[in-house]
């Protein structure tokens, strides 16, 4: 009778100090969720979208409790390892299933995270240009300049080379134009340099330049250059290149269009035979 009080107290024992473990366990679990959650609070809360952020604050706010309440319940005895093979089996359905779909899903965070763009931003994705109108956790939409709305994916985007036009301070603005060869060089440079120094939207410093690029068949062709902010950069080509020629014409310049100029070297007496064709009626 004794031996059976002792081991039921035995027992006893052994149970309470698993309850206490379990709970101390489950405790724990539910302190390093809070502070997990706030750590992301100050680090991704301002940085990520609402309908991003909140979702992923309780995904790993949650799952750090359910890891704790695994470990508690491994006390009593109860075996995890059905559920584990039961949910990594269904985890590599779903994941060959959805494939597609949660490699979108990451990629998007890490968009989100790194921000290379954002809405309004003036870029190029690929071969898509144009300005980022949303930019959600699956995909991104872009309005290309033409006015078509592209949705690309975010595992595209994230893993294209992406060029954004708006995060510069400056963005350079280059025409080209061609004067005739008997035109004076240095007074086209003066003309186009002083066009560009009095433009209201071409910086300063750098300052404008420009350059003989080549000489072609029919033309010397002169490469003007500016810096501009990069939302007037636009407008600002459009009325440079609008007002360039007017300003040539102005101050004397010539710009030529495509000819071809024929030299005879040979003086001798060329014979030149002409033959008219008559319309003979049977």
């Amino acid at each position: 009778m004794n031996i059976d009080v002792m081991g039921w107290i035995s027992e006893l024992k052994t149970r309470f100090t698993e309850i206490i473990t379990a709970g101390a366990i489950i405790a724990v679990s539910v302190l390093i969720a809070m502070f997990v959650r706030n750590a992301m609070r100050k680090s991704l809360r301002r940085r990520l979208p609402s309908y991003v952020y909140k979702p992923l604050e309780n995904l790993v706010f949650y799952g750090i409790i359910v890891i704790g309440v695994l470990s508690a319940l491994s006390l009593f005895g109860i075996s995890l390892t059905g559920l584990l093979v039961a949910g990594g089996f269904a985890g590599i359905v779903v994941g060959f299933a959805a494939q597609q779909t949660v490699s979108n899903f990451i990629s998007g965070l890490f968009i989100l995270l790194e921000q290379p763009l954002r809405i309004g931003d003036p870029v190029t994705i690929g071969d898509v240009s144009g300005v980022v109108l949303d930019i959600s956790i699956l995909s991104t939409k872009i309005r290309t300049w033409d006015g078509h709305i592209v949705r690309i994916p975010n595992s595209v985007v994230f893993n294209s080379n992406i060029t954004n036009y708006g995060r510069t301070r400056a963005r350079r603005v280059e025409i080209t134009i061609g004067i005739s060869y008997d035109s004076d060089i240095e007074k086209a440079r003066e003309t186009l340099l002083n066009m560009m120094n009095e433009h209201p939207y071409c910086l300063v410093n750098p300052g404008p330049e420009v350059f003989v690029d080549n000489y072609a068949d029919s033309a010397i062709i002169l490469k003007a250059r500016c810096w501009a902010p990069p939302p007037v950069w636009f407008a600002t080509k459009i009325d440079l290149q609008t007002r360039m020629k007017k300003i040539l014409e102005e101050a004397g310049i010539k710009i030529p269009f495509p000819q071809l100029d024929v030299h005879i070297k040979d003086t001798a007496d060329m014979k030149i035979e002409i033959i008219r064709e008559r319309n003979v009626r049977e």
